[in-house]
């Protein structure tokens, strides 16, 4: 049975919290970054990348040492405030498109995590949950929740939507990226106690988003535990920050691949190798998207393929093997294009959904890529059978919505 619990947010004050609010650090442009820490003295960013302050780069230890120095400047000077109360937020977002989600921000504890009451359904590497680690030992704090799912609940539904219709929320601003933002606090012990009881019902919940971050909170509560010589199990370290979303909530879109050469192949023996597969449609210069799953879409040389999976050629013996970018990997990646290690090797790139076919066309037609696939998203059954089955998919299997923003609340440890 999960549990989450309460816990005391650094939130940034009401009149500023849409200019310290930020994406993650990696997903800005070195010129976007520039121009917000430029012109943004309250941007979040200024914390992360505190090296920006002395107008040079600063790596490992001494980077997350400044990291604090920031952290703790921007509470010195009133930027961020911490709550009085432990409360659960309700939390809501409406992106550009329309598309609404709402959950509740929490504390999950890391032990569900290691009890597999906490599910995973990606890998994680060792060298980045160590890296993560070690950044949240020296600094104190994580400022990005976990993003993760539960099955729908009438209960809970009903308290995220009365704490909407009857109450003023704390924040309601927009980001650049014109999505909208809304954090409403729940510190009444009544309420709390409901919510954590309805959760305590669940049999599992489901990481989303945030593998490596779940996983690194993980490794620093072992870590704390062991050295903690009176642990009793309600330190803060025994919990990470979490936003948690019901599953009709999730929006779930595909990656798709583009590759930079066929691997020694001429366009011929390479569509000769693939029949072995599929039965191949050319569909000359419309372009194409998959409806369909086991189906993909092919752009190459200046035309668009319809590709049909031959049904007697590859064996569904798992729920993993169910999965379209596990198909795709076993049937054209690996064995032709020779691609073994897809989050390291240099000749694949990913495109997420949102982006269209012809997004594709025009990586394939720059000559940066020899060939481009689309795919059909999975959805969040398939997500739930391959962790429930102990398995993992491959990495860029899934571009997941809502995205989240870094600052808004912030868990101490």
């Amino acid at each position: 049975m999960p549990k989450i619990v309460p816990f005391k947010a650094v939130r940034p004050t009401r009149a500023i919290v849409g200019l310290v609010a930020a994406r993650p650090y990696q997903s800005y442009t070195v010129d976007e970054r520039e121009s917000r820490m430029a012109y943004n003295p309250y941007s979040f960013l200024h914390i992360v990348n505190p090296g920006y302050k002395y107008d040079q780069e600063v790596t490992g230890e001494e980077r997350y040492r400044l990291v604090k120095n920031r952290y703790l400047e921007f509470k010195e000077e009133g930027v961020f405030v911490q709550d009085e109360k432990p409360s659960f937020y309700v939390y809501k977002i409406v992106n550009r498109h329309g598309q609404e989600f709402s959950g509740i921000i929490a504390a999950t504890s890391a032990e569900d995590y290691e009890n597999d009451i906490i599910k995973k359904h990606e890998d994680t590497i060792a060298k980045r949950e160590e890296t993560f680690k070690s950044y949240l030992q020296t600094v104190g704090f994580n400022a990005e929740p976990v993003l993760l799912t539960y099955p729908d609940n009438a209960v809970i539904a009903h308290i995220i939507a009365d704490t909407q219709n009857t109450r003023h929320a704390e924040f309601e601003f927009t980001m650049t990226y014109r999505d909208t933002h809304y954090l409403w606090k729940i510190d009444k012990k009544e309420t709390i106690a409901t919510i954590q009881k309805e959760f305590e019902k669940m049999g599992t919940i489901y990481i989303a988003d945030g593998h490596h971050r779940s996983a690194s909170s993980y490794l620093l509560f072992k870590d704390e535990k062991e050295k903690n010589t009176n642990h009793k199990g309600c330190e803060s370290y025994n919990f990470f920050m979490s936003y948690l979303i019901p599953e009709s909530d999730l929006v779930i879109h595909e990656f798709n691949r583009l590759i930079k050469d066929l691997n020694g192949l001429t366009k011929e023996e390479f569509l000769i190798k693939l029949d072995t597969f599929y039965r191949i449609e050319n569909r000359g210069l419309m372009p194409y998207k998959p409806s369909k799953p086991h189906h993909f879409s092919m752009y190459l040389d200046g035309e668009f393929y319809s590709l049909y999976l031959r049904k007697t050629s590859y064996e569904f013996k798992t729920s993993l093997d169910k999965l379209d970018a596990q198909l795709l990997y076993k049937t054209i990646l690996q064995p032709i294009l020779g691609i073994d290690d897809l989050r390291d090797d240099s000749r694949i790139s990913y495109v997420n959904g949102q982006h269209d076919m012809i997004t594709i066309k025009s990586s394939v037609d720059s000559g940066k890529f020899k060939i481009g696939f689309g795919m059909c998203p999975s959805n969040v059954e398939q997500m739930k059978q391959i962790a429930d089955d102990g398995l993992t998919m491959p990495p860029k299997s899934t571009y997941i919505l809502p995205k989240l923003r870094s600052g808004i609340t912030i868990y101490e440890y």
